[in-house]
């Protein structure tokens, strides 16, 4: 099963920069978009039934053409839940999951922090408070496969310019350890785990030509529990830096399940 994530920063812009295209190259069994920046009366047709595959949206509720996520899928999963029960985050539209029976897939969009104080607590309480709920679904005995932009690089390696960035949103220590903490809790950052030297980005600022000299970082991820990645489910894991249309690039997870 082929699984891809990308944060497209606004669905209405990709769909005429190749988007279908570039969709229809990858072939994924589930796709799962971040920053959908779209309202339900603005669905169209062709983005609700993106060739032969079920969609499901979560919308910002609280300020528009703002945050969303969008999740495709060609197998058809045991149930859907948008959001994860506490309001303050489902108004922003962050969270999709699929029960895929041998697995929960999560589609999110993780807050940005680089606002303010207040975002940058209302990143950390929302780190805190989903995957409080994933864990709660793993006392259960589920598999989780958790992706998205997380908005944060974790080690040095995943950003092109650690040093000067430290005391930036994105790069501090509290939100490091955060994926510290996942790591240690047993969930498996899938790209790094497979290759753990190998340098690679998802995201580029558009000023500064950054995409263009690979000034970039790596914060969209593939999260699984480390029962998946013990018992050989994890394929491969990888990073599409060759794919254009937005500020991100497609990140991807070969699972078999």
């Amino acid at each position: 099963m082929k699984l891809i994530s990308w944060n497209i920063n606004g669905i209405r812009a990709v769909f005429g920069k190749g988007f279908t295209e570039a969709i229809s190259a990858m072939q994924p069994d589930i796709l799962a978009l971040q920053e959908t920046k779209i309202q339900k009366p603005q669905l169209t047709d062709e983005m609700t039934s993106l060739g032969d595959y079920e969609s499901h949206w979560a919308h910002s509720t609280v300020k528009k053409g703002y945050s969303g996520v969008a999740s495709y899928t060609r197998v058809k999963p045991v149930s859907v839940r948008v959001g994860f029960g506490i309001d303050r985050f489902d108004n922003e539209g962050r969270v999709i999951e699929y029960d895929m029976g041998s697995f929960v897939f999560f589609n999110v969009y993780f807050p940005n922090g680089q606002k303010d104080d207040e975002r940058l607590r209302y990143k950390l309480d929302f780190y805190r408070d989903f995957f409080a709920y994933a864990d709660s679904l793993r006392k259960q005995g589920r598999s989780l496969v958790i992706t998205g932009d997380f908005n944060t690089a974790h080690n040095e390696i995943d950003l092109k310019n650690p040093k000067s960035n430290e005391k930036r949103s994105g790069f501090l220590r509290i939100e490091r350890d955060v994926l510290d903490e996942l790591l240690a809790d047993g969930y498996v950052d899938t790209f790094r785990a497979l290759y753990p030297d190998t340098v690679k980005y998802s995201w580029w600022s558009y000023r500064f030509s950054a995409r263009q000299k690979n000034a970039g970082w790596r914060i969209d991820y593939f999260f699984v529990t480390e029962d998946l990645y013990a018992n050989g489910a994890v394929r491969d894991a990888f990073i599409l830096n060759d794919v254009y249309g937005s500020d991100h690039c497609p990140i991807g997870l070969e699972l078999s399940v």
